[in-house]
């Protein structure tokens, strides 16, 4: 009796403090990612092959409840736990990391995924981002290091130790998301614009280095060459496909279920999501998408206004911003504005690591925005 007690009391302490507004967003564009699941992957599918398929569905609608339970975990401790459940999260999210090129499984010429025991198949640079944005602004906002370039100094080499495991992997689009992400952070936290710029273009030779001499990166060159070149640019099929998928769809799309892009696109219910569902629901649903993203991204904004804690502050920027390049990152490879690589959209994409690694942020964004008591 005291044990139901403990747990109304917790759950009634939570839903008088959060953004509701907020949770209300994150909810609906989860169910939106549910939906399409269902209509553009799984039902309609199942119907025109005649069989009984529902797996995707299933499958999303079982990460979709262990996503909420992580939303309600990480939005109801308080935030002294919260940090410092962070700083061990990240430390196990690093080991993990760690062993994907010792065991993790190759999929398409990449190393992304690792197979635990009595776990399903995951990425583990999906539990990375969240804690690594925690772990940055722990340390950027840290008064124990007086010295802001030393802050710099150390939130870099923290950043290019995921990077360099992300380029054993090798994963070019999570890498321009932890790079992005780390920017971001240091920008607001005052960095001198010449110095970043510097950075930048170190990153950039470098970069260009690892494309032109390294045989491993060849394929990145390739795709680079293939998007400004697409007469004979070999990698553009699954850009091409979309864009096809996109303008027959028109305005209003073909109808539930009568796309053929995820028939004709490999991981089409993932990094080509977007396209799937506007050639079915047309272009006004993208819109229609894309405005509660923007929706979302301006309210989390306008309470980093009224934020007065400086690592709050930097937290919920920086995750909002992953969110946004991850947003922009997956729409620009399905209108070919950017070369392809493989990137879910948040919240919508199937995929569990994506899905759970969302939740994750969302709970922190919920947590640090939710009605401060003086006690």
């Amino acid at each position: 009796m005291e044990y139901r007690k403990s747990l109304y009391n917790l759950y009634y302490k939570w839903w008088k403090n959060i953004d509701k507004f907020l949770l209300t967003l994150i909810i609906l564009l989860f169910l939106v990612g549910l939906f399409f699941s269902l209509v553009s992957t799984s039902l309609i599918a199942s119907d025109k092959l005649n069989t009984n398929d529902y797996s995707f569905f299933f499958k999303h609608l079982i990460f979709l409840c262990i996503g909420i339970f992580c939303i309600f975990i990480f939005s109801s401790i308080s935030q002294i736990n919260l940090f410092r459940i962070s700083i061990i999260f990240f430390v196990v999210s690093i080991i993990l990391l760690l062993l994907v090129p010792l065991i993790g499984i190759e999929v398409k010429g990449s190393k992304r995924w690792i197979d635990l025991y009595m776990l399903p198949r995951f990425q583990p640079i999906e539990l990375v981002k969240p804690f690594l944005i925690m772990f940055l602004s722990i340390i950027l906002s840290s008064e124990k290091y007086l010295n802001i370039y030393l802050k710099y100094c150390i939130s870099f080499l923290v950043t290019l130790s995921v990077v360099f495991l992300l380029a054993l992997q090798p994963d070019i689009g999570q890498t321009l998301l932890i790079l992005f992400s780390w920017a971001v952070l240091i920008f607001i936290s005052g960095i001198n614009f010449i110095f970043l710029i510097t950075f930048f273009f170190i990153i950039a030779l470098s970069f260009s280095y690892l494309i032109i001499f390294i045989p491993k990166f060849i394929y990145i060159k390739n795709r680079i060459i293939s998007f400004f070149d697409t007469d004979t640019g070999t990698h553009n099929f699954q850009s091409d496909k979309a864009i096809e998928s996109i303008v027959s769809g028109g305005f209003f799309g073909k109808g539930m279920g009568e796309g053929t892009l995820k028939n004709r696109v490999p991981e089409a219910h993932t990094d080509y999501i977007i396209s799937v569902i506007s050639e079915e629901f047309g272009i006004i649903a993208i819109i229609l998408i894309l405005f509660l993203f923007l929706v979302f991204i301006h309210s989390v904004f306008r309470k980093v206004n009224l934020e007065n804690d400086d690592r709050s502050k930097l937290i919920l920027v920086g995750c909002v911003s992953l969110i946004l390049m991850q947003v922009m990152i997956h729409v620009g490879v399905n209108i070919r504005l950017f070369p392809t690589t493989g990137m879910t959209l948040p919240f919508i994409s199937y995929g569990g690591s994506s899905i759970v690694s969302m939740s994750i942020i969302s709970g922190i964004i919920l947590n640090l925005t939710k009605r401060k008591i003086i006690s």
